[in-house]
């Protein structure tokens, strides 16, 4: 089992998009996923209660109310939705239990203020291990004068940018019936997917 988590403190940067998407892929790939809500509001499980069963299965599991780490054994991939504000010795226990941590930043002054100093603790907290993290930029075209300013302020912590996730109404209209944009028909997302080929290759590695 590998598990991955994605985490930022800050409420709104695209955290449960990115864990769903996830296991959509996983599931689309064949390999046996589950899908782990650590959030009381458990978002992530209601986008799960809406998806057909004819579609690729992906488990679901609640861990929102656990002391410690606990995380399914049995499939091959974990992907872990976690809440925003979550931090202090329950997140650095999952920190240190995950394979890949991927932290989705808005480029916006509020979000990255409140991400440099989640990225400041957790260099801390995990000193060399820090090459389990990677960045997700969401709702941003590379080209753009706010992907010139993301890079910069992340350029002092390096960690790597690994997708530039597109800000589209493709990813709402797949949430809303419990689906992925990896989900058939592939064709109909293209786009979509190719941005995440960088993320998905470094996951794997």
């Amino acid at each position: 089992m590998r598990a991955i988590m994605v985490a930022n403190p800050k409420g709104g940067s695209g955290k449960t998009t990115l864990a769903t998407n996830l296991a959509g892929y996983f599931a689309n790939e064949g390999e046996d996923v589950c899908l782990c809500d650590l959030d009381r509001q458990q978002s992530a499980l209601r986008w799960l209660a809406f998806r057909e069963p004819e579609l690729p299965a992906i488990t679901g599991y609640f861990g929102g109310n656990q002391m410690s780490v606990s995380m399914p054994r049995d499939p091959n991939w974990v992907v872990l939705d976690a809440p925003a504000g979550f931090q202090g010795y329950k997140l650095n226990d999952f920190m240190r239990a995950v394979d890949r941590v991927i932290i989705p930043v808005v480029p916006s002054i509020f979000d990255m203020a409140a991400t440099e100093d989640f990225l400041s603790a957790l260099r801390q907290d995990l000193g060399g291990r820090m090459a389990k993290i990677g960045i997700a930029a969401m709702r941003i075209d590379p080209r753009t004068r706010a992907a010139g300013m993301l890079e910069e302020f992340l350029r002092h912590f390096d960690i790597p940018i690994l997708a530039y996730i597109r800000s589209t109404q493709n990813y709402v209209n797949v949430a809303a019936v419990g689906q992925t944009v990896f989900d058939p028909p592939k064709s109909r997302n293209r786009r979509d997917t190719e941005q995440w080929q960088k993320l998905l290759e470094w996951i794997r590695k």
